[in-house]
Formats: C-alpha cells, structure tokens, sequence
C-alpha cells in the first residue's frame, strides 16, 4: 500500500496543557473510537523514560483502532515505539536523518509554517506529507505565525504529497480549511 493512502483524515496532536486534568491514553482513545485517524504524539516536558511509556500506550492504542502514531520532533522515540513516522519541524534532525534511522516505511512529515517554498522543498526531500498553520489561534503555538487558507488552496493544486492544516482548529472553524 502506498503511503499516501493512508494519510488522510483527521489529525490530532497531542498536548498535556490543553487536556485540563484528562488523561492522555482515555482522551486518544475517545478521539479514536470517533474516528480519529492520525495521532501526532506531542510532549514538550517529559523525560525519555515518561515519553516512551506514553508512546508506547499510545501505539497500542493507535493499533486497536487502524490509526497512525506520528512522533513529533523525536526520531529516536519513533524508533524506539515503532511508530508509523516522525513529524519534523525546521529544528530538528533533517529528513535524510529521520529516513536514515527509520527507514523507507515511516511516514515522515514536516511542518511548513505559512510558506510554499518550504513545502516545495519537503517534497523534493522526500517528505511523505506537509504540514501548514497555525490557520487561527492556538493555546499550544500562540506565537506561531498565521497561514491562510490560500496556501492550502496552492499545495492542494501543485503538491503531490497530503497536506495538513493544523493550529487552532475547530468545529466551528474547519469547514473552510476542509473547502
């Protein structure tokens, strides 16, 4: 099956702040038995130990429902997991790394922030998808800069690769992201 078939849908990333006294693995669960297709582990406070043991349940998770585990920024957890691939943002290790360690079956992708030239590129290094936003505002991000809905509108007609559309994104605000 080629990568690019199993890349679609909805995406969600993980962040310990926003889940207000949750738990992670029950909230990702929620949002898989909801159809949840791909999941971003994020975590920017834990130590190794604590992330892999959260990734670790987190893939089991992902496996029971026919979802994704995508890493975020740590090739060495999605390593170490067997995740489904790594999400790599412009401090990171670079794409012939992560494809290095992972090998040609991990999904990688990268963030691309709010300019074409980055995705352009992404792809020619391989990137298996590419990331843009924050479209609104984000507790998570809340200095990232903005993207337009313009820039999903240019990757849909000149990229080959899937295209997200992440940061602050909600029911209210998706559908014309989703156009």
């Amino acid at each position: 099956m080629n990568k690019t078939d199993v890349l679609y849908g909805l995406y969600g990333i993980t962040d310990a702040e926003l889940l207000s006294g949750q738990s992670l693995i029950p909230s990702i669960e929620a949002a898989l038995a909801g159809g949840l297709k791909i999941v971003q582990y994020r975590n920017k406070t834990l130590n190794f130990s604590r992330k892999l043991e959260q990734a670790q349940k987190l893939k089991k998770s992902c496996l029971a429902h026919q979802a994704l585990l995508i890493i975020n920024d740590d090739v060495r957890l999605a390593l170490e997991v067997n995740a489904d691939g790594v999400h790599l943002g412009s401090d990171d290790a670079s794409m012939a790394e992560a494809r290095q360690v992972l090998g040609e079956q991990a999904i990688i992708g990268c963030s691309c922030y709010n300019q074409f030239d980055l995705a352009l590129r992404a792809q020619d290094l391989g990137a298996d998808y590419v990331a843009f936003g924050r479209f609104y505002a984000s507790k998570t991000k809340p200095q990232a800069v903005q993207a337009s809905v313009d820039i999903l509108q240019q990757a849909k007609n000149l990229l080959e690769i899937p295209v997200c559309a992440i940061g602050g994104i909600t029911l209210d605000n998706a559908a014309p992201l989703i156009e």
